[in-house]
């Protein structure tokens, strides 16, 4: 659709310049210059209707056929012949066609005269050509870029979906070993938890697919989730968590925050050592900021199932949906786990 019209609008700008070209003579007019009469505009049409036939026999043949096939030796020498045709029917219109009396009886010119006249003639008509190869090469370049990003653009979100696809199955895992771990220890709230283990997973299943979703609601899924984390940690874990209650109507892309959380759940806790988890999420006038630390309990490599790709898939996600607005940093010191994130919302 958008190159069907920058089609029409190029064509649109033809006709405009040669609708001023051709309509000059109507209006301009002075002191001593009157409006051109029948005849007198008939013989005026000649030179412009020239210069358009050359203009077009070289934006619908010679640039596609010669220039774009980098025949270039091919292309000037068809121009050369072409100018020259153009030339000599122009002479023949004026000297033997034009009504007598519209031109007054021309002078044999001298061989220098007729060698100006022909150069002068020569330069106006590459000028023309020149012209054209321009506006050919432009709209080409512009039609090439619109394709181009329309291609990345089909990239990216191809891209985009191929990442959530790998998010939700590896969320999906981690939730699903919490519920069991979780009927283990109370069975008496196993009901419950699986009716939050469904808000959670229509979140993800339903809402992900959105390009962005309101705020409250990934403020509503991440405390879902924390709750059910929060379940069946060891009593020595001190767990602090922050989420914004006032929010404005702004949106923001789903499952950014999840890899975050998750990993602070996962390598922030240990069953016989005392761990803290600190999560810290507030909305500014023009960015969605949030926080994580924890104590840093790495898991042994046989236990690192899926880990690693909430991160990459989380850093890749950003630089796609908010390039040059958003920070992200994520290490450890002292053995404390700290990530950041920032989006601006604008």
């Amino acid at each position: 659709m958008k190159l069907l019209q920058s089609k029409y609008s190029g064509w649109l700008i033809h006709l405009t310049v040669w609708a001023v070209v051709f309509g000059m003579p109507l209006f301009v007019t002075g002191s001593e210059r009157h409006v051109m009469g029948g005849v007198d505009y008939l013989q005026f049409l000649i030179v412009p209707l020239s210069f358009a036939a050359v203009f077009y026999t070289n934006y619908f043949v010679l640039i596609e056929r010669y220039l774009f096939s980098h025949k270039i030796g091919l292309f000037w020498l068809c121009n050369a012949l072409l100018i020259c045709t153009a030339m000599a029917i122009v002479h023949i219109t004026f000297r033997y066609i034009v009504p007598p009396g519209a031109v007054p009886p021309p002078e044999p010119p001298s061989f220098m005269e007729s060698v100006r006249f022909f150069v002068s003639n020569a330069t106006l008509y590459l000028l023309v050509v020149g012209a054209c190869v321009a506006v050919r090469m432009t709209g080409s370049w512009y039609r090439a870029e619109a394709a181009r990003k329309e291609l990345e653009h089909a990239g990216t979100e191809a891209e985009l979906q191929n990442l959530k696809n790998q998010l939700n199955p590896h969320f999906l895992f981690n939730t699903l070993n919490n519920i069991y771990s979780l009927i283990q220890i109370d069975t008496d709230r196993a009901q419950q938890v699986v009716y939050d283990l469904g808000r959670i997973l229509r979140y993800v299943l339903y809402e992900s697919s959105r390009p962005s979703v309101p705020i409250k609601l990934e403020m509503e899924f991440l405390k879902d989730y924390i709750e059910l984390m929060r379940i069946r940690q060891p009593r020595y874990v001190k767990l602090d968590v922050s989420l914004p209650e006032n929010l404005s109507s702004r949106e923001v892309a789903p499952l950014l925050f999840i890899s975050l959380v998750e990993n602070a759940f996962k390598h922030g806790v240990s069953n016989d050592s005392p761990s803290f988890i600190s999560i810290d999420v507030h909305e500014t006038d023009d960015s969605l900021c949030c926080t994580i630390e924890n104590s840093s309990f790495p898991k042994e490599t046989k236990g690192r199932t899926g880990s690693g790709i909430g991160l990459k898939n989380l850093t890749r996600r950003l630089e796609m949906l908010y390039p040059e607005r958003h920070v992200f940093e994520y290490g450890e010191k002292d053995k404390v786990y700290r990530a950041f994130l920032s989006i601006r919302l604008d």
